[in-house]
This record gives C-alpha cells, sequence and structure tokens, in this order.
C-alpha cells in the first residue's frame, strides 16, 4: 500500500484499548473510513517510557533482541493548540459497495449492489453513468492468513475462478435476507458468478495463496509467506488477537531506589559510570530526589535498568509464586504510592471445614501490573502457558519494521492470593478416579489437537484444570458482592509442583490513583464467598446436559471443556487467562453426576 494511499481518520480510542483489543494491524470502523491501525513507525509521539526489567528481560528473549523500551502510547493533547499526536491509519479495504441498488418481487428478494474501487470515488462517493451520486461503505469480506497477512481480496480472479483481463461492472447480490455466505454472490456483467460460500471453504483455496501483505506497516513491507488465503469477516470476532504478556512488579530490589531513580530517569539514562552520575548529581533536581542515596546504590539500579539481561531467568508465574508462598506477615512497603504492599491474613478468621484445601490467604492491598503487547494473529487466538511464559520461535505478527519498543500500560490495583495446600492437591491428583476424569479431559485435548495442526499448545494438566475453575467460580461469586463487574475482575493461576498451588484474583486501573479497596473486604470475608461459589457452581442451569458432558464429542465441539458452559463457569474473556480454555467444575464440587472426584470435602458443616 502506497503512502498516497493513505487517508487520515480521526477517532478516539482508550490507551488500553490499544494493547488489548485495536492495537498495529487491526481493521477499526470509524464515523466516516474504516482503516487499519498503522504500526509502531507511525505512532507519534512515544509516550512516557516504563519501567519494568522483568518483563524487558522476558520480552527480549522472546524478540531476540539486545533491548527493548516500554512506553505508554501517544496520549491525546486536550490543547487545540498543541501539535498533533496520534496514530495513523490506513483507509482499509479499498473495495466498496453501493447502498441503494436493490430489487424485490413476491417470491424472492435479491439485493443486488456495485462493487466499486477506492479509485473510482469522488469524495467518498460513486457517480454512475446516469451522474448519480451513491453512497458507498467498504466490502465485509477481505483476504488474510494465519500469519497475519491481510489485503483485499482479487474479485475479478474469484469471480472468474482464475485470472483474467475481463474488468467489466461487478455486482454484489444478496438472494435471501439471512446474510448467510451461500445466499451472498459475486456477478460480474460477462454473466460469471461465484457462491462467497465457496471462498470460506479452505479447501478450495478459492481466494490463492497470500503475498505476505503487511499494510499496517506501510509501503514495501511485504514478506514472503506462501500459506492459502483464507476468508475474514472484517468484524468478526477472529480477525485479530492481541498477543500480550503481563508481570506483576514485585519488590525484588529496593523500591526506595527505584521510585527515586524514577522520578528522575530523563538525567540518568545515559549514565555510564560513577563518574557521569556525579556529575548529573550535581544538578538541583537529581540531588534532591536521590537525597540519602548512595552512588553505589543508585548506579546498581541505573546498570540493572540498562542490562535486563542480567535479571535472573525465573518464568513470570515463577517469581510471583516464590514472593506470595514466602509471605510471613508482610511483603513490600506500606506507603500510598507503593507497587506492591500484601498482607498475609491470619488463618484463625478464615478457617472453616469447607476450607480445608486451602493453606494461606494474601491480601494483596496494592500491586502493580505492566502489560506489554508483544504482536498478534489472526484467527486463533495464541495465549501464554501456564507459566505466563510466551513461546520462543512462535509465528507472530510484526508490530513495527524494526522493534525498538513496545507499547505498554501499567494497571494498579489491588487482589486476593489464595495459597493451595500442595500435599492435599497431590494426594487428590493421585486418586484413581481423578486420574480417569484426567484421561477423558486429556483425549478431548487431544481431538482439539487433530483440529489446530502445528499448535504447540500442551495440556496443562489436572492441578491447573481445578485450579482454573475455581477461580472461575470465585470470581463469579465475589463480583455479587464487591462491588465491581465480573469483566474487571482478573485471575493469575500458578500450578507449579515445584513451588506450590495457588490463584491470585484482582483488578486493576490505569489510573494513577488505582482502585479503592473493595477486594481487600472481600477477602477479610473470603471464606464465605468460597462457600458460596461452592454452593452455586455445584448445580448449573443446564445440567444434566452440562455435567454429562463427554470432551471428545464431536457434535458439541467442545473438546477442552468437561463440565462447563455459559451457565456455570464461562466469563468475560477478559478475566480470563485462557480464553474459557480448559475448565471442569466436577474437580472442585460435585455434579449430578456424582464422580466423586471434587477436591473440596462435600457435603460442606
Amino acid at each position: 500500500m502506497s503512502k498516497a494511499r493513505a487517508k487520515r481518520a480521526h477517532g478516539q480510542i482508550r490507551q488500553s484499548q490499544l494493547i488489548t483489543t485495536f492495537g498495529p494491524g487491526a481493521m477499526i470502523d470509524l464515523p466516516d473510513h474504516s482503516v487499519l491501525l498503522a504500526g509502531l513507525d507511525y505512532w507519534f509521539p512515544l509516550g512516557e517510557e516504563i519501567s519494568e526489567p522483568r518483563l524487558q528481560e522476558k520480552l527480549c528473549r522472546l524478540l531476540d533482541v539486545p533491548t527493548i523500551q516500554l512506553r505508554l502510547p501517544p496520549p491525546d493533547q486536550d490543547d487545540p493548540h498543541a501539535p498533533a499526536t496520534g496514530i495513523n491509519a490506513w483507509q482499509f479495504p479499498e473495495w466498496f459497495i453501493t447502498q441503494d441498488v436493490s430489487t424485490k418481487d413476491d417470491e424472492s428478494y435479491v439485493r443486488s449492489r456495485m462493487l466499486v474501487h477506492r479509485s473510482e470515488l469522488n469524495r467518498g462517493r460513486y457517480i454512475d453513468r446516469d451522474k448519480k451520486r451513491r453512497s458507498v461503505v467498504p466490502i465485509r469480506f477481505v483476504r488474510a492468513c494465519r500469519a497475519g497477512h491481510i489485503g483485499d481480496i482479487d474479485w475479478y480472479a474469484f469471480v472468474h475462478n482464475g485470472p483474467t483481463e475481463c474488468r467489466r461492472r461487478l455486482w454484489i447480490v444478496e438472494r435471501g435476507t439471512s446474510g448467510d455466505l451461500s445466499e451472498v454472490f459475486v456477478r460480474c456483467e460477462c454473466r460469471a458468478e461465484r457462491s462467497m460460500a465457496q471462498a470460506a471453504r479452505f479447501a478450495e483455496r478459492a481466494l490463492g495463496n497470500c503475498d505476505g501483505a503487511r499494510p499496517w506497516l506501510g509501503p514495501y513491507t511485504k514478506e514472503k509467506c506462501g500459506e492459502p488465503s483464507r476468508l475474514l469477516i472484517r468484524t468478526a470476532s477472529n480477525a485479530y488477537f492481541s498477543q500480550i504478556m503481563s508481570v506483576i512488579s514485585l519488590p525484588d530490589r529496593d523500591e526506595t531506589i527505584k521510585a527515586a531513580v524514577d522520578t528522575v530517569w530523563e538525567f540518568l539514562s545515559e549514565v555510564e559510570d560513577l563518574e557521569m552520575l556525579r556529575y548529573e548529581r550535581r544538578k538541583a533536581r537529581v540531588n534532591a530526589s536521590l537525597d540519602g542515596l548512595t552512588d553505589e546504590e543508585v548506579f546498581a539500579e541505573i546498570d540493572a535498568r540498562r542490562n535486563v539481561t542480567t535479571v535472573e531467568q525465573k518464568s513470570v508465574k515463577q517469581a510471583e509464586l516464590e514472593t506470595l508462598v514466602t509471605a510471613k506477615e508482610a511483603i513490600g512497603e506500606d506507603r500510598p504510592d507503593g507497587n506492591f504492599f500484601a498482607r498475609t491474613f491470619p488463618k484463625e478468621k478464615w478457617d472453616q471445614p469447607w476450607m480445608q484445601p486451602i493453606e494461606r490467604v494474601v491480601l494483596v492491598h496494592r500491586l502493580r501490573e505492566v502489560v506489554s503487547l508483544v504482536g498478534f494473529t489472526r484467527f486463533e487466538a495464541l495465549a501464554p502457558d501456564i507459566e505466563g511464559e510466551l513461546e520462543i520461535g512462535v509465528r507472530r505478527a510484526s508490530l513495527a519494521r524494526e522493534t525498538s519498543w513496545l507499547p505498554a500500560i501499567e494497571n494498579k490495583g489491588e487482589g486476593i492470593f489464595i495459597q493451595f495446600n500442595r500435599e492435599t492437591v497431590e494426594k487428590w491428583v493421585a486418586q484413581d478416579s481423578v486420574q480417569h476424569r484426567g484421561h477423558q479431559l486429556e483425549a478431548g485435548f487431544a481431538c482439539w489437537m487433530d483440529e489446530h495442526q502445528g499448535s504447540n499448545r500442551q495440556f496443562p494438566g489436572l492441578p491447573y484444570l481445578m485450579l482454573h475453575s475455581f477461580s472461575h467460580m470465585l470470581i463469579t461469586a465475589v463480583s455479587l458482592e464487591c462491588g465491581y463487574p465480573a469483566s474487571s475482575l482478573r485471575e493469575r493461576i500458578y500450578a507449579l509442583p515445584s513451588i506450590g498451588y495457588g490463584i491470585l484474583i484482582y483488578t486493576g486501573t490505569t489510573d494513577a490513583e488505582g482502585t479503592l479497596g473493595g477486594l481487600i473486604q472481600v477477602g477479610r470475608r473470603i471464606h464465605e464467598h468460597i462457600r458460596n461459589a461452592l454452593e452455586m457452581a455445584e448445580l448449573c442451569s443446564n445440567d444434566p446436559v452440562c455435567s454429562q458432558h463427554n470432551p471428545q464429542s464431536e457434535h458439541e465441539h467442545r473438546f477442552l471443556h468437561g463440565a462447563a458452559c455459559h451457565g456455570c463457569l464461562l466469563i468475560a474473556e477478559t478475566s480470563c487467562e485462557q480464553h474459557n480454555d480448559f475448565l471442569d467444575r466436577a474437580l472442585v464440587v460435585p455434579t449430578v453426576d456424582n464422580l466423586g472426584i471434587e477436591l473440596f470435602p462435600w457435603p460442606m458443616v
């Protein structure tokens, strides 16, 4: 796509949406245009830098780059006289259909609309042979591949079933009102015609092979591909999947030093040795911020930020779980502007018979989550593994021609960490009935893998499924009491046999003040909420169909679910770290099938 084809469009998107939903390469419908969001090379100016060495180290290794910066997306300027800021967007697609040509008779409904290219438009309208100005809308069909490449369909080649020199008028014909692809046809005035249902059938390869187009990166950015092109509906839910990586900021170094360096990082980012540091400290602002800190302490923090690869290479969740399970009384510093502060909640305040599998409850009064966009996929989402890591070598679409920085946001909030007794979980997994259920769930996963050839996804194991299901139960129960909607609560599942088992239910906001403590108050009555969660999950409104679901059933096509559906366990996908996969409430509570594989003691007393 040449620069001449770029058209400036105006619209606003929240900064957090640019990370999770509408990053580079995403298609967006603005009031007057349909656009493709441009890559990072067309974002200006760069937002504030975010420091999170643990995440930066992971991203450097993932992208195979020496250094990486994390920055906020460009902010909106409230001052109308300030220089323009924002993100460029390319007009996409370049084919349109007219809106006011249709015919109808007594027996059938047929709607015919002209298919016109952007080059035929005059001020956004098509002028026909009768000099009538016709309004147009972007065509809803484009082509794409699993590597993220995207482009307009070659409509002439499609309707003529191969390369052709015919350039007569094309029409989109709808023979019915359902909108089903079998009722939508592309017709040429030379009488050639083809159904869009053929374009949707992947085996027919009706759209040809992908040409590697990456229009969001600008002109001359094609790469070799060879994947077959697939039909993509612009507004479909599988058109764009952000691939993100997030970490919880942990007090693994002196936060006093970290906070002081943060305030004057613009002066210290280029410091190479102690002599340069002493020179910078002569400046009044720097000296005031670093008052009470030695040169060696400050330089150690600067060096750690610049050489992020020196940070110990633990998995994302391993580092978090080690911090949480080793908590005695408190972790972090108890100050209003701190990034992390947690207290162990005394067991005598929550100990009840139904809480037997739970060993510890930690109230996380303050936490900071840093979320970075790494890349994106189309057609199929790629979630992090159970340790929070993204796979190295996975083919993901690039965000820029050369990646030197990535967009990121900070979420500040609170949470509740629930640690499970490791010995209890391991004894439960060893039961024959639980192992039999595990074989059924693994068989369902094998069916899923058969349909997703080339996927590197792995079965997470029974402890993960149990914890994940319990987490969804608790999120649903807590949302009824804490004042937060269920969609604002998120989860982190920790199933690491060498360290322990637990879940973190948390909420956060990009607002500088964070949240207001509602989740902490819920945590003080956590035993009541867990009881409510267990009781609600015992019976689903879709039972017995839900509880008797067979993961291998090709009819239901839910290979990654046991006893789980929208009536009991499924929640907003923004809250779930596995996109609502790997769930089975029978592992947590008894269902109407009474399999006897639940972890929690029953009946509750």
